[in-house]
Order: structure tokens, then sequence, then C-alpha cells
């Protein structure tokens, strides 16, 4: 069941756990790892899932084998990501390897995406253009708020509806990163 709760403090918290762990077992093969999606944006309602993104050179098989080994699920049917409109559809520029949190875990959604693809950008510009807009974040917690009640159980459903919608606020965050010189921060 698909369930969209109000923002939790304790969300960036919960990450910075979650990060530790992650730079213990993968070091320097992360070069970055944030915390992103709608739990990173304070105020935003959201599914009560931290998202992380780890950031690589390559999408690697000993990326795999270290998280694997660590009791990180990886979830082979989550390859790739949703391409927004007008983007190169190249399947390497949206490719990544999806992990959920070892058994008995706090719920994580890992997704491990390599150095300046778009889809390793997406995330970070998503979540700080929401952060600067706070209006937008509002209207993109109703629009979640509303599929999930219309299709609490439908999890295509709940994506085939967001994900075009998220597309609404990149093209607003593109025009935005090119009018503030943003750069992704932390």
């Amino acid at each position: 069941m698909i369930v969209i709760v109000d923002y939790k403090t304790s969300w960036p918290t919960e990450f910075e756990t979650e990060r530790a762990v992650l730079v213990g077992i993968l070091g320097p093969l992360a070069l970055r790892i944030d915390h992103i999606g709608s739990t990173s944006v304070p105020g935003l309602a959201a599914k009560d899932i931290i998202d992380v993104q780890v950031t690589v050179r390559e999408l690697s098989g000993e990326i795999i084998f270290k998280l694997t080994d660590a009791g990180y699920s990886h979830d082979r049917s989550i390859a790739s990501d949703h391409v927004p409109e007008g983007e190169d559809p190249d399947p390497k520029r949206w490719a990544k390897i999806f992990f959920t949190q070892p058994e008995g875990r706090r719920l994580v959604n890992l997704h491990v995406r390599v150095a300046a693809n778009p889809n390793q950008r997406y995330p970070l510009l998503f979540r700080d253009y929401l952060r600067a807009h706070p209006n937008s974040a509002r209207s993109i917690a109703l629009v979640k708020r509303e599929i999930a009640r219309l299709h609490p159980d439908d999890l295509d459903a709940y994506y085939a509806v967001k994900d075009p919608v998220c597309d609404l606020i990149w093209d607003a965050a593109l025009e935005w990163a090119d009018r503030s010189g943003w750069t992704p921060g932390r």
C-alpha cells in the first residue's frame, strides 16, 4: 500500500546513519553519497523510505558484490531511470544499480549512478530546486497524496502519473540552475 506521510524531522539523521554505513562499505568507490528524493526536502510529505544516491565512476560488479555482501538486496528489475521528455534517451545515460536495505533495517532505496550522467544530476537538482521553491514542493506533495489516495495499491499507476509531473519540475529546475549557477551541494 502506498502511504504518504508528513515530513519527519528524523529523516536527515536517518540518512546520515545510512551514509556512514555506506562509506564504510564502499570507501573510495563512492565519489559522493547524497540524500535525495522527497525525504531530503524539508517539509515535503513522502513515502517513509530514505532515498540515497551513491555516485560512482562506473557501474561495476565490485559495487554489487560489496553491497550484497553487506546484506543489501539488489533488484535487477530496476536497472534504469525514467527519461524525461526531451532528454537524450541513450540507455547508458539512464542506467543504474538499485538496492534496498538489509533485512531488519530502516527502509532505504539505494540508487547507484554514474557521475555526470543526467540521471545522477536529476535527483540532486530536483532536491535543491524544491528546497528553494517551497510552493513547488507543496504542489508535489498534493499530487503524491492524491495519487496515493486514488491508487493506494498500484505502484505502477503512482509512478505513471508522478514521473510526468516531476518532468514539469525538471524543466523549471533546469532553467533555475542556469540562471542561478547551481552546482550540486550536499
